[in-house]
């Protein structure tokens, strides 16, 4: 290998370990409230508050507009210590870090002013997924011109997570006179916004994943963008947000380990059936907590892997003007969809093959590592994920990320406009 690379991953982990001081100490408040706001319903206003002050939403902000532009390996690895300590609040902050992401595609005017605000502290949730009703590639939230001249949006919008924690959501929306989906950047504190904690998971509880309803909302013009199929922008959007998702899950896997090994530390009891030692010396106990470890650390590496997949795709197109390339990215995603959702269920899992029955017990929680990490898992049917990675080896098929949800196409409906 060449001393180019090994120079460049050299600093990579400078980047990210100085970043790693940086963030620790948060990270580690926001750990010592995480099973108490799980079990007591309480979303974490204070904790998000805490990473805006610390400009943790505007890390990705590249240099030549004041920001950080650390790149996508280091942010996963950074989002990997954040779900460790909480997955809620890593979750969350998917949507903002989404937008940012987007904002590259905006007009110069656009691209400057947004980064600006990213860099005051504001952030944007999201608003895209209805609930039902909409045929897959159309949406029925809408903007319309109202007989004032005025732009107005209305519409219900459901997983909307990030949304309540945020100054703006973002929302995926169909404009009158215009093919295919757009988006429009709305304050949620404007009138005709209501933002319900509606959200009913049995994980990830606390990501404000719920309910957005808009009526007629004033919408203008410099908040209404387009959106295009087939740009850089859209093919890396959807790898991006997958990204985001196998992160929160790795760190809920070493969030699983470390409770473990927590759990076995300091027990006493043990069974007749057992070797007689403590759990702490038992090698048996010690092979369960090794292979929770093992599985923790192959979905992190894995996640790893994937974010310098990223970068490099990335980068190579936005040097070379090629976009062909960026799929790489996206077939780097599936392969983690496919393998990270089931390491990290194990590890949850085999946390209750360390202790015994007391380990059911709801004032210890530990259940919530595996309810976190089905519910995660779940945001992709990894069927679907398999099938495409197959094909594309069996047959060269370039992948489609995942951007649209809604309801199958019937003959009924065959005629309804794709995005």
């Amino acid at each position: 290998m060449s001393d180019k690379y090994f120079s460049e991953n050299l600093a990579l982990g400078a980047e990210y370990q100085q970043l790693q001081r940086r963030f620790a100490p948060i990270f580690a408040r926001i750990e010592e409230g995480a099973l108490a706001r799980d079990q007591e319903r309480i979303l974490p206003f204070e904790q998000v508050k805490w990473l805006d002050d610390a400009g943790f939403g505007s890390l990705r902000v590249p240099a030549e507009f004041g920001g950080a532009g650390i790149s996508l390996e280091t942010l996963g690895r950074l989002l990997i210590d954040l779900a460790a300590a909480d997955s809620n609040v890593a979750h969350l902050y998917r949507s903002h870090l989404g937008f940012v992401e987007s904002i590259r595609a905006f007009d110069p005017a656009r691209r400057s002013e947004w980064y600006g605000r990213v860099l005051r502290g504001e952030t944007v949730g999201n608003a895209s997924t209805e609930k039902g009703g909409n045929v897959i590639g159309t949406l029925n939230t809408v903007i319309t011109k109202a007989a004032d001249g005025t732009w107005r949006l209305n519409g219900e919008k459901f997983y909307s997570t990030g949304t309540v924690f945020s100054d703006y959501t973002r929302v995926s929306v169909a404009v009158e006179g215009r093919e295919g989906r757009s988006f429009a950047l709305i304050p949620i504190n404007a009138l005709g916004v209501s933002v319900f904690d509606d959200w009913d998971g049995f994980g990830q509880k606390l990501t404000g994943t719920g309910t957005t309803v808009f009526t007629d909302v004033v919408v203008p013009d410099n908040l209404i963008f387009e959106r295009t199929v087939g740009t850089l922008e859209a093919i890396t959007e959807a790898a991006f947000f997958q990204y985001v998702l196998l992160a929160v899950l790795a760190g809920i896997a070493r969030g699983a380990r470390d409770a473990a090994a927590a759990l076995v530390a300091t027990r006493k009891r043990t069974f007749n059936t057992g070797s007689g030692l403590p759990f702490r010396e038992d090698p048996l106990i010690q092979a369960e907590i090794g292979k929770i470890a093992a599985k923790a650390y192959a979905a992190e590496a894995t996640v790893v892997a994937t974010g310098r997949e990223l970068d490099t795709a990335l980068n190579e197109a936005l040097e070379t003007g090629d976009i062909s390339g960026a799929h790489r990215g996206e077939l780097a995603i599936e392969a983690g969809q496919v393998i990270v959702p089931d390491l990290v269920l194990d590890a949850a899992q085999s946390l209750f093959l360390t202790v015994g029955a007391s380990a059911t017990s709801t004032s210890k929680g530990l259940d919530r590592f595996w309810r976190n990490a089905q519910t995660v898992a779940t945001h992709n049917p990894i069927a679907f994920r398999a099938r495409s990675l197959g094909d594309y080896y069996i047959n060269g098929t370039i992948p489609v990320g995942l951007n649209a949800i809604g309801d199958a196409k019937s003959e009924a409906n065959q005629a309804a406009k794709p995005e």
